[in-house]
């Protein structure tokens, strides 16, 4: 089978959070069980800069009032199709909001334009290209499914991925009327949505299938309390919808192999892994004591829980323990846990921004993760955190606690257990989970156990690349390489 993957971002091309390892693990994965995946992504300038050669294989004339080509390619491992498109993504930074930190004001443009390259493909827009399933990750290629839908081959089928709900790509009814769509898609069965435009409700709607990146997810997601307003379309079209779990590149985050790392180590050679914790606690400049490490790798926003961690901070330290925290978000917990760094010098320290090889090495160093997400659809820290030995804190929510084994007497004596796991939305709740972890650490053996158990998790992708290669094998009649009855 001929997949095309539509995403706005793409590890290691483009990346912003955990959408960009999906799109980017995934293809390889699936070629396994003979799926072949090649992904369309915007031309943004750190894309155009790795993209060196490829072939132009359509010229655009009208790309929504700009001129554009299309670029086929391989690089870093990935086959991708490149919309160069100075006038919509040749702009520095972050891809989606402006150096001042606003959303660009044409969003709509520069996405629906994604979404339509994806379409016009998936129905032949370059000789020779015609992949069985177009499948499209979050908001920004939303709109893809609704071109294929009210355009002429309402036939080829399409797959919605929803991310993260809560990101809805809405704008104003204004822009109707440029999205190249016919009168009728404005509707409840279309695009509309609360009289304006959603690109994301706009792919729920209209594919074929809709997926989330872990079961639990896509059962919360029918609810109320996560739907976002979307339950009802959801639980609407329930035998479509289907949660898939996502895996890691195991590949690139090895332990074994990581150059990231100060010291490589094994599941089988725990010990070594204290020069990773020694030079974490060297380059945040901490204290050298015998406590334990918490980390955070993460978007600091009151979704990720990072406001009930503020209020711990104080308890965390005096448990005994440490924490470094990399990340960046909303200004009042950039700034607050500036303060809290500034009150408990070298008990906590904070990096702001994004650093890939800093994140492999807190992950390596650290003793545990600390993930107090109020919704996560899946995840990708824990998973990483499990795989290097990294014991993950976290809230039974989503995806976390599809993947985190609770470290209660009952799992502990089954071995099983594989990290700490907590009600959600409490701060009293984190306090009581760090200070369980605390006294598990200080128990050198069960804590060696939790983190052998979790390095021995299988967090790869290959499971559940069989489950989409199953999916697309089901919505298009064609056998995947898994079917006994190829």
């Amino acid at each position: 089978m001929e997949i095309l993957s539509v995403a706005s971002e793409v590890y290691p091309l483009i990346k912003t959070g955990g959408l960009a390892d999906v799109a980017g693990a995934l293809p390889a994965t699936l070629h396994t069980h003979g799926v072949t995946m090649r992904t369309l992504v915007p031309g943004y300038p750190s894309v155009m800069a790795k993209l060196g050669g490829g072939r132009v294989v359509k010229e655009l004339d009208d790309l929504f009032g700009v001129s554009a080509k299309l670029i086929a390619a391989r690089v870093e491992g990935l086959d991708v199709i490149v919309i160069d498109a100075p006038a919509l993504y040749d702009r520095p930074g972050n891809p989606y909001v402006s150096p001042d930190g606003w959303d660009w004001p044409d969003n709509w443009k520069r996405f629906a334009a994604l979404g339509w390259v994806a379409a016009e493909l998936a129905m032949g827009l370059v000789e020779g290209y015609n992949p069985q399933v177009l499948h499209c990750h979050d908001w920004q290629a939303g709109l893809a499914p609704a071109y294929i839908k009210f355009g002429p081959r309402p036939d080829i089928k399409t797959v919605m991925t929803i991310h993260n709900i809560a990101f809805k790509g809405f704008f104003s009814a204004d822009i109707f009327g440029q999205l190249r769509l016919p009168p009728q898609a404005f509707q409840v069965g279309g695009v509309e949505y609360y009289g304006g435009v959603s690109f994301l409700k706009s792919g729920m709607e209209c594919a074929d299938f809709v997926t989330t990146v872990s079961p639990n997810y896509a059962d919360e997601i029918r609810t109320p309390e996560f739907g976002m307003g979307l339950e009802g379309l959801l639980n609407g079209r329930a035998d479509t919808v289907v949660g898939i779990l996502n895996g890691i590149d195991t590949t690139a985050w090895d332990p074994t192999t990581d150059p990231d790392l100060a010291q490589k180590f094994s599941a089988n050679t725990l010990n070594l892994r204290q020069a990773n914790k020694l030079a974490l606690v060297e380059k945040f400049g901490l204290d050298g004591d015998d406590g334990p490490l918490f980390c955070v790798v993460s978007r600091l926003t009151d979704q990720k829980g990072m406001d009930l961690l503020l209020q711990v901070v104080d308890g965390l330290v005096d448990l005994g323990g440490r924490l470094v925290v990399l990340g960046s978000g909303e200004s009042y917990l950039e700034d607050g846990f500036r303060r809290q760094s500034a009150l408990h010098p070298g008990k906590v320290a904070i990096a702001n921004g994004y650093n890939e090889a800093l994140s492999h090495l807190m992950q390596g160093g650290a003793d545990a993760i600390v993930i107090p997400s109020r919704f996560e659809p899946c995840g990708l820290t824990q998973l990483y955190a499990l795989r290097y030995g990294c014991v993950p804190v976290v809230s039974r929510i989503g995806g976390l606690a599809d993947t985190v084994i609770n470290a209660n007497p009952a799992a502990m004596a089954a071995e099983v257990a594989t990290g700490v796991v907590f009600e959600s939305n409490s701060s009293q709740a984190l306090y009581d989970a760090i200070r369980k972890t605390v006294a598990l650490y200080h128990d050198s053996k069960a804590w060696k156990r939790l983190q052998r158990r979790g390095m021995k998790s299988d967090v790869s992708w290959d499971a559940s690349a069989a489950r989409y290669a199953d999916l697309y094998a089901s919505i298009t009649g064609l056998k995947s390489d898994d079917d006994p009855d190829r």
